[in-house]
């Protein structure tokens, strides 16, 4: 099917003051949509600002109601819109925070002034692409509103805040991306900050350093500060890993499955200049992960922190004063206001509050059980500077990846523009190596100056809390973040002092630090800060590797000793359980039937009977799965064999069973199952575990495997808040999931969009994609133009002034 749709007038002259001027001319698009099988938009056009104008009208046209919401977030409006009693959340964080707390702080942190700077930084291209957007999504806003699209959008469509977007919107939307895992985790603790009257009680400090003292890991926001809720697996195999000689590249981010951290599927060319596809976080009218005919690239959430704690002492007379080299310094005042809806659903009232920023950024007040633990008091306070607010390279960097020509530009772009916020990169392309790189905006402070700048109290609590997080002393100038002379701004590592790798064999990565990378190369000396060196890895990290180790020896009965798509595809969906293989054996030997006065003969009756996979048939991964969140919290060591620096992808090992909490874990497990539903001991998990946000077509469950990544060690994700009554609605987990390798026809790129495209239960791919996943039916990804349009299922022209 072909249709053209022409929108609007030419712009008309304005007249003023007796005077006629013409208008300036807004600009003109034209552009080409086609959609192939699941709904994948290919859009072709003859500039930037055209392909961002497709860009905007297809992603409106699927998830329209979802966006517009988050847009309203980050402008500071969901109190005005669903009142300040409601929440807003971040799930890859993940942190939820109520409606008034988030409004402030997004007026805070995405201002005028942080819009105008990402702006600013900007490739004109770039700039152009954006405006296109807006102008695209806007027009199937319009459109919708004005009637067209019948059926669709229905959880907004007569919505009061269903509005036009601005250019503004979208730039606050990359600041939003580029803070989520640094000044998105302490919302409310920013938001709510507030000094203290002058001359409170001197005694402050001391209560809550005795508060911190009892503080734990686990403690909010600690954990969300330790435990960033998205995560990834990656592979780079280079020639000498794979049976062709050419390198193949494999991703797959694990994020939420609900919210705009969703990623959207489509392919962008503009003949000459830029022909790219993949997947971009929603609002992004960039490539964030994918692959063409030169490169392919793909990235897992690094261990780095992207910001530090300041400790500032206090004018005890004016405590919004902090001393700095000797000298009393004012904070800066903002003043700001929301609209607050009211419990009658029409009145809206302001709300005001004044925050406050230092020289590295805004005030803190982080409690612990309502107890304050880095506060502010009249004699000292904490402050935090955020190095991707500053990291305005951000969208340039990938625009850049979009238009990159071979892998060797990939890699120098990498270095040089040094704009990846938060994430560790692999990328390989024909005749290329296997690369990784943790080249990413980290604070520059290295651990010589973090040892002579860290409080001694408040230092040694938070590296407890927190390993590796700094925090320094706010009022000496010996303590500011350093610049290297390789790094693109100041105040952060150059690529120089950052970890990264080539090799002929093969990359890894999944979400450990950069030490591993490969074992046969670990990676050390680098700050604290990026990562641990020396040290256990997690389950999934062991696991993935191990993965790697058996197919190229040839003992995981695939046959032969290297890779290709097929076998790695069979890897990638295997749903290994790694800590089921380390453990099982001996929980089945050591506690079943009885241990003690410990019962267990249902539990063990349902271990007996797993394959040790979360696969669709797999009978007794509940168990396993709620028994091993509770070993896994168990404090100090339970392995028999420690770890080992000589054999890290193999040690710690032996669960032991004799410890009285791993006995106590497995009759709480068997409980917790019995509760939620006994049959859940013997159903195969595919009756058991399903899609929690949405059906198919006849509004069945969509049954899904994998299970929870860590601490399990499961390499095929898929996690539920919790075990209920209905079992596990999944809504984090596997995502995107891209195979690509080249041959004599180009890239041949095969994989899911696991959620599907859509949000909108009325598109027809609100989720035929899960539903082949649910199938393991690998879909190969249209590409060039007659694999477009042997799959294409609709085209559209879009024109507009």
């Amino acid at each position: 099917m072909r249709n053209t749709l022409r929108a609007g007038a030419m712009l008309a002259f304005a007249a003023g003051c007796g005077l006629s001027a013409p208008a300036l001319a807004a600009p003109t698009y034209s552009v080409t949509v086609t959609r192939t099988q699941y709904g994948i938009p290919h859009i072709k056009g003859n500039d930037f600002g055209s392909l961002g104008y497709g860009y905007g009208y297809a992603f409106a046209e699927d998830n329209l109601c979802t966006m517009m919401e988050d847009y309203l977030a980050i402008r500071g409006q969901r109190a005005q819109y669903w009142g300040g009693t409601g929440t807003y959340s971040i799930p890859a964080v993940p942190v939820t925070t109520n409606n008034v707390d988030s409004d402030f702080f997004w007026k805070l942190i995405a201002d005028d002034a942080h819009v105008a700077a990402f702006k600013a930084a900007a490739d004109p291209r770039v700039e152009e692409a954006v405006l296109g957007y807006v102008a695209g999504f806007n027009r199937y806003l319009d459109e919708l509103k004005n009637g067209q699209h019948p059926g669709r959008h229905a959880a907004c469509a007569s919505a009061p805040w269903l509005q036009d977007i601005s250019e503004s919107d979208v730039y606050r939307r990359f600041i939003r991306l580029a803070v989520i895992a640094s000044s998105s985790v302490l919302e409310t603790e920013v938001a709510t900050a507030q000094p203290p009257a002058p001359l409170a009680r001197r005694d402050d400090f001391g209560r809550e350093m005795k508060a911190l003292a009892r503080a734990t890991p686990q403690d909010q926001p600690f954990a969300r500060i330790n435990d960033k809720k998205f995560g990834s697996n990656m592979y780079a195999l280079g020639p000498q890993a794979t049976d062709t000689g050419v390198p193949i590249v494999y991703g797959n981010p694990h994020f939420p499955w609900k919210g705009t951290e969703r990623l959207y599927m489509a392919q962008m060319e503009l003949p000459g200049q830029m022909n790219i596809e993949g997947v971009s976080l929603y609002g992004v009218p960039v490539i964030l992960i994918g692959f063409n005919d030169t490169l392919a690239w793909s990235h897992t959430v690094s261990t780095a922190y992207r910001f530090t704690f300041y400790q500032l002492p206090l004018n005890p007379f004016k405590p919004t004063q902090y001393f700095y080299a000797g000298k009393l310094t004012n904070m800066t005042a903002v003043p700001l206001s929301v609209q607050v809806l009211q419990s009658d659903g029409t009145t809206l009232k302001t709300a005001k509050r004044t925050l406050y920023k230092t020289q590295y950024g805004p005030m803190l007040n982080i409690t612990v059980s309502g107890i304050p633990v880095l506060g502010w008091t009249t004699a000292t306070g904490f402050t935090m500077r955020d190095a991707n607010l500053e990291n305005t390279r951000l969208i340039n960097q990938f625009f850049q990846w979009n238009l990159a020509q071979s892998l060797d530009q990939f890699k120098q772009e990498h270095a040089s523009i040094l704009g990846v916020p938060w994430v560790n990169t692999v990328a390989s392309g024909p005749g290329g190596d296997a690369y990784y790189g943790d080249l990413s905006v980290v604070p520059n402070t290295p651990d010589a100056m973090v040892k002579s700048c860290t409080p001694p109290i408040t230092g040694a609590l938070v590296a407890q809390l927190s390993p590796g997080l700094p925090i320094l002393y706010g009022n000496r100038a010996d303590c500011q973040w350093k610049t290297d002379s390789d790094a693109p701004a100041p105040g952060i590592f150059g690529a120089n002092n950052l970890p990264r790798i080539d090799r002929q064999d093969w990359v890894a990565n999944m979400n450990d630090s950069y030490w591993l990378t490969n074992p046969a190369q670990p990676l050390d000396g680098y700050a604290r800060i990026i990562g641990t060196e020396g040290t256990a890895r997690t389950l999934r990290t062991r696991l993935g590797i191990r993965q790697v180790q058996q197919r190229l020896d040839g003992s995981d009965g695939l046959g032969g000793t290297k890779f290709n798509l097929q076998n790695l595809q069979q890897i990638a969906l295997s749903a290994r359980v790694y800590s089921g293989e380390l453990a099982a054996p001996q929980v089945l030997k050591n506690l079943c039937p009885k241990a003690g006065t410990y019962n267990f003969t249902v539990a063990c009756n349902s271990l007996a009977q797993w394959d040790k996979t979360a696969s669709l048939d797999s009978i007794g991964l509940p168990l396993w799965q709620e028994f091993w969140n509770r070993v896994s919290a168990i404090k100090g060591n339970y392995w028999k064999v420690p770890f080992s620096l000589s054999d890290p992808v193999n040690t710690p090992n032996t669960l032991d069973t004799s410890n009285p909490a791993v006995r106590s874990a497995l009759a709480k497990a068997q409980t917790a199952v019995e509760s939620a539903g006994s049959a859940f001991f013997n159903n195969p998990l595919g009756e058991i575990q399903h899609s929690g946000v949405n059906v198919d077509a006849n509004g069945n469950k969509i049954p899904i495997f994998g299970g929870i990544n860590d601490p399990e060690g499961i390499f095929t994700t898929a996690a539920a808040d919790s075990l209920t009554q209905d079992g596990y609605d999944i809504d984090f987990g596997n995502s995107y999931i891209q195979t690509v390798t080249w041959d004599g026809g180009g890239v041949h790129a095969e994989g899911f969009l696991t959620y599907s495209e859509s949000t909108d239960p009325a598109s027809p791919h609100y989720s035929d994609f899960t539903q082949a996943y649910s199938a393991k039916q690998w879909y190969r990804f249209p590409f060039h133009d007659a694999e477009i349009a042997a799959a294409q299922e609709s085209q559209i022209v879009l024109t507009s002034p």
